[in-house]
């Protein structure tokens, strides 16, 4: 609701009530095609990065991943900049396939490189960390070559809302939709492999089965967010701790949690990053990374969290 109600630019609630029936005009399509579609597209983009956060930490064991451990954000960054650079993409639709197209091969990548069938959890993270660094690397260096890429590529790499059509959500959604029924359906297994390699064989746990779609997973879900909005980050380290706080370990509940409490940090970083830059707008990446800062130091500083 506050998504709606409040942007840069100001309308008041009679107006925002007015312009939420109206089929165009100044109120329309300020309220409809600007606003309901990034709060959609938040609503979105925050329960996936949410859950892959939730299943990386699990899969990873590490109390301190997230969606960009895996490369995966650098991934989507460097098939975006690929795209302008070589191709001449020009439009967000040409956008979400490269960079979803980059997600996925990244992830594919890391898992080959983390050993495939006998991949690990510190395999996986070192792989995902190396390939990082290289795209990374790579990013800088076709921005600093190509003026348009720099041009196009500086507000797209902060993380944004702002680019929301309806167009971008038909392309994404179903691939949110598939990562998300896959992530909940891997609670069991997950919860079984936090215990250990050897406790999970026991139980019957699948170990090879549960890492390739714990990570088909994750790079569905990051790249399409990804692919929409930019990187966001924080947003998949942060939310999994907190809703640990008051869930337990049990993934039953920390995968829903973090599904429903994502979308309203990244819609209230959102949100604030409308209000404090008027008339302007500060990107919710920039707002995110702002928040999840401090809170990244407390994590590393907790000696509980750095034990796990």
């Amino acid at each position: 609701m506050a998504s709606i109600a409040i942007g840069a630019k100001q309308l008041s609630l009679g107006e925002v009530w007015h312009g939420l029936f109206e089929s165009s005009g100044t109120y329309g399509d300020v309220v409809v095609d600007d606003r309901i579609s990034r709060t959609v597209l938040g609503l979105l983009a925050g329960a996936a990065l949410g859950l892959a956060g939730a299943v990386l930490q699990a899969l990873t064991r590490n109390p301190l991943a997230d969606p960009g451990l895996l490369g995966i954000n650098a991934g989507a960054s460097a098939a975006v900049v690929t795209a302008i650079t070589f191709f001449g993409v020009t439009s967000l639709s040409g956008y979400v396939w490269f960079a979803f197209l980059g997600a996925a091969a990244v992830g594919a990548m890391v898992w080959f490189l983390g050993g495939s069938r006998g991949a690990t959890p510190v395999r996986l993270a070192l792989a995902g960390t190396a390939i990082s660094a290289a795209l990374y690397g790579y990013l800088q260096a076709m921005m600093i070559i190509d003026d348009a890429a720099l041009n196009k590529m500086r507000f797209w790499t902060v993380g944004s809302l702002t680019s929301a059509t309806d167009s971008t959500i038909r392309q994404v959604l179903p691939f949110l939709v598939v990562g998300m029924v896959l992530a909940l359906a891997l609670a069991r297994p997950l919860n079984a492999m936090e215990m250990g390699d050897d406790t999970a064989k026991a139980l019957g746990a699948n170990l090879n089965r549960t890492r390739v779609l714990s990570m088909l997973a994750a790079t569905v879900l990051c790249g399409a967010a990804t692919a929409a909005c930019g990187p966001i980050v924080f947003v998949g380290l942060m939310v999994p701790h907190v809703v640990r706080s008051f869930t337990g370990p049990d993934l039953r509940w920390i995968l829903p949690y973090a599904a429903v409490l994502s979308p309203v940090l990244l819609l209230g970083a959102d949100v604030l990053g409308r209000i404090v830059a008027r008339p302007s707008e500060l990107q919710v990446g920039i707002v995110t990374a702002i928040l999840g800062g401090p809170v990244f130091i407390f994590l590393v500083r907790r000696r509980r969290t750095a034990q796990l």
